[in-house]
């Protein structure tokens, strides 16, 4: 079993910056693809960013060139960098864990943080 759990969420005025976090156990870190989704009310959880083991990274069009996301494997932990907020950018942020091992296929995610971009 692996424990996902995000962190940095806030409320922030539209154009401010916020880093987000999700930290992952397990000893294969280096071995996990981390993926950042989100959910507004009343609309379907979206991929927002991912990073593979290998560090490509792929973001959706909504966020290209405001937000980067970033791995530290000596700290199992994935960063997502939001910078020039938007209110539309307001949502629950979960952190998604996935690799395959040996044929199997392995999926985690975290409980959610928060991002809500307000005046």
């Amino acid at each position: 079993q692996v424990q996902v759990v995000e962190s940095g969420g806030d409320l922030v005025h539209p154009g401010g910056s916020l880093r987000l976090s999700c930290t992952a156990s397990g000893s294969i870190f280096s071995l996990y693809a981390m993926d950042w989704y989100r959910q507004a009310p009343g609309k379907q959880r979206a991929l927002v960013a991912a990073i593979s083991s290998g560090g490509s990274t792929n973001y959706a069009d909504s966020v290209k060139g405001r937000f980067t996301i970033s791995r530290d494997n000596a700290k199992n932990t994935v960063y997502l960098q939001m910078n020039s907020l938007k209110p539309e950018d307001t949502a629950v942020y979960y952190c998604n864990v996935h690799w395959k091992l040996r044929g199997n296929d392995y999926d985690y995610w975290g409980q959610g943080t928060q991002v809500t971009v307000s005046s």
